[in-house]
């Protein structure tokens, strides 16, 4: 592996943010940062290591502003980063020292260890500066468990994985609204201003973005007994976000309009209450993104039939695709599903695929590890 690129510095001042107000459901935070205070905190722990759970935006007609965490009971579905305090840095810098793919090793080639062409990196560098930290550097390692161009938030689970990991080895000082703006940091980098797979990545649960001005946050409460699980199917093929997005239609029918709008409404309320049926029926009826985006996925609406044919409550594109999520009540039916989904990617889209079958994952990024000062 090449060496590491010269390390970036978090500068030292901060433009002013709202200070955090902790409410039952909503998180309404300022689009800047500053340091949480002028004191320049010491570090907790020699190290820290953070897991941040896949996304799933959209959700049909929630297009940039509703999103999911889910994750998988062996937490392979996500992103670690470990944050090390670095006395070779210098004060205030960050630098990338690995990138590892245990399940896919050609990955780690693929993405840059210069920490502001990194997601990992430019979330790091933004907890810093929110943190106030001038006298230690920081390195991180960052382990892929998500494909790129997945739809399933790879971008955001290492973002949110690394700002949770600077955040815990300083202490844990940095409020959740405060969190989800550093990794917004790096969205902004990568693949623009839209929080729903940042948000519920930090957060954990489902996420509503109510505004971007203000930025305001709806964190979906669920009930504790809702079994919902997600089939994620994703092919061998990659669709970048700005493919994807440069699909989208430019004007929109009033009629298409208030259909995604009832049909988004629909699915926040199934979430409120705890209704799998509906989340699933609402998560189908996108008359706006789904219909441009799914024939540049080969074979993805053979793998909408599919799904439902065999039992899922709705299926669609997760993000920007390819990965196709279809929603089931618990765990029987996920095996069934699965299968005839990736048989319809083969027969129609001749793509091979592999899927995974979820938990709504209520916790968001935390961390796993830490490693004691000596």
């Amino acid at each position: 592996m090449a060496a590491a690129s010269s390390p970036a510095t978090a500068p030292s001042s901060f433009p002013s943010a709202r200070a955090h107000k902790p409410t039952l459901l909503s998180l309404r935070v300022s689009t800047k940062l500053r340091a949480t205070s002028s004191a320049d905190p010491p570090p907790a722990f020699r190290s820290a290591t953070a897991f941040a759970p896949a996304t799933v935006a959209n959700l049909g007609p929630g297009f940039d502003f509703l999103g999911c965490a889910v994750a998988d009971a062996s937490l392979s579905l996500g992103d670690t980063v470990t944050a090390t305090l670095d006395p070779t840095l210098p004060a205030g810098a960050v630098a990338i020292s690995a990138i590892t793919s245990p399940s896919r090793p050609s990955l780690a080639d693929r993405l840059s260890r210069d920490p502001l062409r990194n997601c990992a990196g430019i979330a790091a560098v933004a907890a810093l500066r929110a943190l106030g930290v001038r006298s230690h550097g920081v390195s991180l390692s960052l382990a892929k468990g998500l494909p790129l161009g997945s739809g399933l938030g790879s971008s955001a689970a290492s973002a949110a994985a690394a700002a949770k990991a600077v955040d815990a080895l300083f202490g844990s000082l940095l409020p959740r609204d405060a969190l989800v703006l550093t990794g917004l940091e790096s969205e902004k980098a990568v693949s623009g201003f839209h929080a729903d797979n940042i948000a519920p990545a930090i957060l954990g649960g489902f996420v509503m973005v109510r505004s971007y001005d203000p930025f305001c946050l709806v964190s979906l409460p669920c009930p504790p007994a809702l079994r919902l699980c997600f089939v994620l199917v994703t092919p061998d093929f990659e669709a970048p976000t700005s493919k994807m997005r440069a699909a989208l239609p430019k004007n929109i029918a009033m009629g298409h309009h208030v259909r995604n709008s009832s049909q988004a409404a629909a699915l926040v309320a199934g979430v409120l209450q705890g209704d799998a049926a509906l989340i699933g029926s609402a998560m189908s009826s996108d008359f706006i993104v789904e219909p441009t985006r799914a024939p540049l996925i080969p074979g993805m609406a053979a793998v909408k039939a599919a799904a439902l044919e065999a039992g899922a409550l709705g299926c669609t594109i997760s993000g920007a695709g390819p990965t196709a999520v279809a929603v089931i009540e618990g765990e029987e039916k996920g095996e069934e599903v699965a299968r005839r989904m990736i048989d319809a990617f083969l027969s129609v889209g001749k793509l091979k695929a592999t899927a995974t079958v979820a938990q709504l994952d209520r916790a968001g990024a935390r961390v796993i590890s830490t490693s004691n000062l000596e």
